[in-house]
């Protein structure tokens, strides 16, 4: 019977069609079995049909399969490299947390210093010890810090301080004004004629530094100058010393951000030591100041009035004024290391919401809703310009 084979194993190349017999097969198979011993086994696999003759189709090499280039290995948790998206992911995580963090702590201690001045303040009404006592404990803290190495000792030299001392000179000045504005005004007043500081910077900035801005940044100021004018007419408890101590602060804070900008390129301190120097220095600055101002004698009666009046809690009240103070502003200048000036500007606007609304309600501050519509108006104007100057 002629029978048709196709084969799918490796055979040798051939062509064209072959005629076998039954006789022949059975000898071939015959003689692979003879070498089996020798030869790997291949067991073909046919398809018989009786109608066509014997042809082998689509024959390859017989050589062996390649090895698959695909290697398996097992994974092990504790040796498996980190995924890089992964830990990008978790750093921009950490750092939003810790800028939360800042913030958070910012507010809470600049709303804290803020209601313990304030309290001193009605108490004891000498703004110029007030602030060299903020000052004071500031630096005592930090030197502290620094002789049981809590905190790096900042490397410094003479240029440094050089350098520093306009900065400390302005920081000085607004310190003092702010302070003897709150001696005069509630502290939602203050703040509010604060938060036209952006105004003041532009202003500076445009007539004599001769730098320009684009025009949303002027549009913003509309908002700043009109809310701060309107809450100015319409404050009932309106005083003169205190409306231009506010100012005045607003005026010694830009230049204080102006020299500091200017002098500090390239100088490698971290924000809380160059706070803690500026404290310093700006406390040599202020002492002689508030001893001509005030003096001993002044200081003395009005202690033992308070003493009277409020009794020992006032000396806690004195203390916390001091240290929140230093701790809030150290916070502020250590979140710059971390954060965009712009960020920074921003946040600056909503601690002085935290603070004029809390002020408000401890105080039990009389607003006028024309008053409240005048400082909502001035702080958007605030938040504008942040926005605008990005």
């Amino acid at each position: 019977m002629i029978c048709s084979i196709k084969s799918s194993v490796c055979l040798p190349t051939m062509s064209g069609s072959v005629s076998v017999s039954r006789k022949r097969l059975v000898s071939q198979k015959q003689e692979r079995s003879s070498l089996s011993p020798f030869l790997p086994q291949i067991t073909p696999k046919f398809s018989l049909s009786v109608t066509k003759p014997l042809h082998v189709s689509s024959v390859s090499s017989f050589e062996k399969p390649q090895k698959s280039v695909i290697t398996c290995k097992a994974y092990e948790a504790d040796k498996s490299q980190p995924i890089e998206g992964s830990e990008v992911a978790k750093s921009e995580a950490a750092k939003k947390v810790k800028i939360g963090i800042y913030f958070a702590t910012w507010w809470a201690l600049n709303v804290v210093f803020n209601i313990y001045n304030k309290k001193v303040l009605n108490a004891f009404p000498y703004p110029w010890l007030t602030s060299t006592l903020s000052l004071a404990c500031g630096s005592l803290m930090m030197l502290i810090s620094w002789a049981t190495r809590i905190a790096e000792t900042p490397k410094t030299d003479l240029e440094f301080w050089k350098t520093l001392f306009p900065v400390a000179v302005a920081h000085t000045i607004g310190h003092v004004a702010a302070t003897v504005s709150m001696s005069k005004v509630a502290v939602s007043f203050t703040h509010i004629i604060k938060s036209g500081e952006p105004a003041f910077s532009v202003l500076v900035s445009r007539f004599l530094l001769g730098e320009s801005f684009p025009v949303p940044v002027y549009l913003s100021l509309i908002p700043i100058i009109g809310g701060c004018a309107l809450a100015a007419v319409t404050e009932l408890n309106f005083n003169m010393i205190g409306f231009m101590g506010a100012m005045i602060s607003n005026l010694a804070f830009v230049f204080r951000n102006i020299f500091s900008k200017r002098g500090m390129k390239g100088k490698s301190v971290s924000g809380m030591n160059y706070y803690a120097c500026l404290s310093m220095l700006s406390l040599i600055i202020l002492t002689p100041f508030a001893l001509v101002v005030e003096g001993p004698q002044m200081w003395a009666a009005g202690w033992q009035t308070a003493i009277s009046q409020i009794g020992p809690q006032f000396i806690w009240w004195v203390a916390a004024q001091s240290v929140f103070y230093h701790l809030y502003n150290q916070v502020s200048y250590m979140s710059l290391d971390e954060i965009s000036p712009l960020t920074f500007s921003i946040g600056n606007t909503m601690k002085r919401i935290s603070v004029i609304v809390s002020s408000i309600i401890i105080f039990r501050t009389p607003v006028q809703p024309i008053n409240a519509l005048g400082a909502a108006i001035a702080v958007l104007g605030t938040f504008l310009y942040s926005q605008a100057k990005q």
